[in-house]
């Protein structure tokens, strides 16, 4: 079964709270598999021709009222700090968005762990120096849609003046929707309350709307403080995005460098990674991958680690469960649910190989957008980055980092538990290399059109 039938079997339109005609249909759509599209970066250099070009575009923006039905390609935007002080929205209304927003993804590098090669002197020119303003995003089923799409903003984009276009980045995967490491991506993804669909299979319940939508109450019960005006706050939320450029080849010669024989080579990868390449979690599946299982959604994420406490299934350092513990006893207390993210991650550049090696990367544009949503999405990225991804004492392994997507200025090294003495793995190193990315706001369509509009004038 499919994520989009999955999805339309849970529906309920009688349990929507939420208002989903005002709310970007990208916040709440999965993606289609296969899917493909592009990533458009704007400039803003004149306020009142970028924002006739926000307004030639708003009628594209699907609202997630129809969140559940078949759209062959659908339209994102999102806005930076830089990009709505250029805008013109006034200082008062700029100063209500968190500090993280009002300061940028690239100065608070030291607070996401971004240094050395990941450094924001090194990112890309698009992403340096508060330059991207707009980020457009189109979502396709296949490649003619996309085209479509396409034109139809790019004719917008040509009937507008004042807004350059620094950048663009096209991506995409086949039906098995698999990251550059060969693993299928995004595969968990949190149920939102008040969006009309019953939790997924391990979930104990949905996770309140106030976690991904401003406006509405959070996990404490209450909102979270949305930008003001009402008008330009509400229903929308926020968006984090790192563009990475991933090292497979490297990855690859790192599994076989630890493991005689191709079946043990799955292994540690699905180890690292806490899920096999088909998506089929380990816990469920510990010994040999399960394509049926990965291909389920009602059934690959009906798991928690409470009877893997010692982590002889799925380590405690791997990717998958250090970003998502579900219930696992954390020696440094977090609430797994206010860091909860929606994934609209993206691949890009050719297909995984087992055949790749360290000596193949870089030779083609392989890699990854790192993109999420939610309402308190840069506490939640500079928490991931400082404790979940960038340390290991929150379940008692020190120094020890991601082994997918932690920085490792030095080789790290990666701990397997085992009976009776757990194995120690150095030689771990830097598999996917930050390369920009910044802090986005997500407006409502409501919002959009009070942008566009210059309404405070």
């Amino acid at each position: 079964m499919g994520i989009l039938q999955h999805l339309k079997d849970r529906f309920r339109p009688d349990r929507v709270t939420l208002q989903l005609d005002d709310i970007q249909a990208l916040i709440l759509r999965a993606r289609p598999e296969p899917y493909v599209g592009i990533h458009a970066m704007l400039h803003v250099d004149d306020a009142a021709g970028s924002r006739d070009l926000l307004r030639r575009l708003a009628p594209h923006i699907p609202a997630a009222a129809d969140w559940t039905e078949e759209l062959t390609a659908w339209t994102g935007v999102a806005i930076s700090h830089a990009g709505l002080k250029a805008l013109g929205v006034p200082e008062g209304s700029l100063a209500s968005f968190p500090l993280s927003f009002r300061q940028g993804m690239a100065a608070r590098a030291e607070q996401l762990r971004d240094a050395g090669e990941n450094a924001p002197e090194q990112w890309e020119e698009a992403y340096r120096d508060n330059r991207c303003h707009i980020a457009l995003t189109i979502f396709a089923s296949d490649q003619a849609r996309l085209d479509e799409a396409t034109d139809r903003a790019m004719s917008e984009y040509h009937a507008s003046s004042g807004v350059t276009l620094i950048g663009t980045h096209r991506f995409g995967a086949d039906a098995d929707a698999k990251n550059p490491f060969g693993f299928r991506d995004s595969v968990s993804q949190p149920t939102v309350a008040g969006a009309g669909v019953d939790p997924q299979p391990g979930q104990e319940r949905a996770i309140a709307p106030g976690e991904f939508i401003l406006g509405e109450d959070s996990e404490t019960g209450a909102p979270l403080e949305i930008p003001q005006p009402d008008a330009l706050g509400r229903n929308g939320s926020y968006v984090v995005l790192r563009k990475y450029d991933s090292r497979p080849g490297a990855f690859n010669d790192f599994v076989r460098g630890q493991a005689n024989d191709e079946a043990a080579q799955e292994l540690l990868a699905a180890k690292m990674f806490g899920r096999w390449r088909s998506g089929a979690p380990l816990i469920l599946s510990p010994t040999r991958d399960d394509e049926e299982l990965g291909a389920d959604p009602a059934r690959r994420n009906d798991f928690d680690f409470s009877g893997d406490k010692a982590g002889i299934v799925c380590p405690h350092g791997a990717h998958m469960r250090r970003l998502n513990p579900r219930g696992e006893r954390l020696t440094i207390l977090t609430d797994e649910n206010i860091h909860r993210i929606i994934r609209r991650s993206s691949t890009f550049g050719p297909k995984w190989s087992a055949d790749l090696t360290a000596a193949d990367d870089g030779e083609d544009d392989r890699g990854i957008f790192f993109i999420f949503i939610s309402a308190r999405a840069f506490d939640t990225i500079e928490f991931l980055q400082q404790e979940w991804i960038n340390r290991g004492n929150f379940i008692d392994l020190g120094k020890e980092r991601d082994p997918v997507v932690g920085l490792h200025e030095e080789p790290g090294r990666f701990t397997v538990p085992a009976e009776p003495v757990r194995r120690r793995i150095d030689g771990v190193t830097t598999y996917n290399r930050l390369r920009g990315g910044e802090y986005m706001f997500m407006p409502s369509l409501t919002a959009l059109r009070w942008i566009a509009a210059g309404s405070w004038n």
